[in-house]
């Protein structure tokens, strides 16, 4: 990559012809107005208050659920706290039309509130955040989405579910899940990724950790791993009916549940959790400022990736007013950007629409955009048609772990203890 060469772009037609330059012009403002490059001021706060009344209404319902305002100061203080870091995050985010910056801050807390109240609720019901064959016999394994990919084929060959949780019922079913990530598949494709996935929001926050990146060049054939371990796992949990990703690979059972170390088997298999943990949610990421499990390993991600064909969704490129300075390249956290598709106008099918290229873009070239229309056409109306279904998913996963974690936190400070 030659950073501020020009390169020529393909058309349809097959005649290429160097994009022009352009140097006028600041940052549009995509949150506000239609193509609008107009930097945000105070004229458009009243537009941004109502287009954030819609989040304010479903928020509070969310929050407060059937039950209304709790009479409890341990529920009710982090409930309010919860709805209003949620919705000012929302705010911001159309006032400022910065997308990625305010998704990070809200995705990050989302992800250390699973983890303090995952745990806090594993000690609560189990004393101890081992899995044991008991646990495994009863079903009471929470169902997680990173289980997907290897369930679909057994499921489908011999109507077997090849994990050890509940059908239907209790805390994470299988149903309830499925159908959640069927949900998220429609409106967000591997959206969900950066919208849902609350262990994403882990390496996030660890790749923001350093200004500037100490490994700046990753070779391409990496962001082909994800599909040959999707691969990898789906044909060994086909032929040997068991989740093996869970088993053997996944970095999140270092912060989650994981079997009890009564082998040398597990023993194993423990040293390998804690390690992929180590290099790709912590090291590697604070490294590159990548996120590096999603974009270099996860086979979920790389199943979910497909899914961006089926979404209403996706980022691209004004070609007129795109310079080829190569930030977009430079800056996306899932290696979703190269020199081809830039000239192709758009992103790699792993694009998980977090927003980061479109706030770097220092020409305002790069915008969400709803497949069948034109790339100029209302991105700002665009963008609010993908915030509202995207910020919605977040919301509605992370505003119970941040209000969880929260509630674990007071009770920590008022009666020493995270546990009841």
């Amino acid at each position: 990559m030659n950073q501020g060469t020009p390169r020529s772009d393909t058309h349809s037609a097959g005649e290429a012809t160097a994009k022009p330059r352009s140097d006028s012009g600041a940052r549009p403002a995509t949150g506000m107005g239609a193509g609008s490059d107009a930097p945000p001021s105070r004229r458009n706060l009243g537009k941004a208050i109502l287009l954030s009344l819609p989040l304010l209404l479903l928020t509070a319902m969310m929050l407060m659920g059937q039950g209304g305002l709790p009479k409890n100061s341990l529920y009710l203080i982090p409930l309010i706290v919860t709805f209003l870091f949620t919705n000012t995050l929302f705010f911001l985010m159309v006032y400022t039309g910065r997308t990625d910056r305010y998704r990070a801050v809200f995705f990050v807390t989302m992800a250390v509130g699973f983890v303090i109240t995952f745990i806090a609720n594993l000690l609560e019901a189990r004393g101890s955040m081992a899995l044991s064959a008991a646990n495994v016999v009863k079903g009471e394994t929470p169902f997680c989405h990173m289980v997907i990919p290897m369930t679909l084929i057994p499921a489908a060959l011999t109507r077997t579910i090849i994990f050890p949780g509940r059908i239907l019922g209790g805390f994470a079913d299988v149903a309830t899940m499925f159908g959640i990530w069927i949900g998220a598949t429609l409106t967000l494709g591997r959206g969900f990724c950066s919208w849902g996935c609350f262990f994403g929001g882990l390496e996030d926050g660890f790749s923001r950790i350093r200004r500037k990146p100490l490994v700046r060049k990753i070779g391409e054939k990496w962001t082909y791993l994800p599909y040959a371990v999707l691969v990898a796992i789906v044909v060994i949990a086909a032929l040997t009916l068991s989740p093996t990703y869970c088993e053997w690979l996944c970095p999140f059972k270092t912060v989650t549940e994981f079997a009890a170390v009564t082998s040398f088997k597990v023993l194993v298999q423990t040293v390998m959790f804690v390690s992929l943990f180590a290099g790709l949610v912590v090291v590697l990421p604070i490294l590159t400022k990548r996120r590096t499990q999603c974009g270099l390993f996860c086979p979920m991600g790389a199943f979910q990736s497909f899914t961006n064909k089926v979404n209403a969704f996706d980022v691209r490129i004004d070609s007129e007013k795109c310079t080829d300075c190569t930030r977009c390249v430079n800056v996306c956290p899932t290696f979703s950007m190269d020199d081809a598709s830039v000239s192709r106008g758009g992103t790699r099918i792993s694009c998980t629409k977090c927003g980061k290229c479109v706030d770097e873009c220092p020409k305002g070239a790069i915008s969400f955009h709803v497949k069948g229309t034109p790339i100029r056409s209302s991105t700002g109306k665009a963008r609010m048609l993908f915030l509202y279904p995207g910020f919605v998913f977040l919301a509605v996963f992370g505003g119970g772990m941040i209000q969880g974690a929260l509630y674990r936190i007071l009770l920590l400070a008022t009666t020493g203890h995270m546990i009841k």
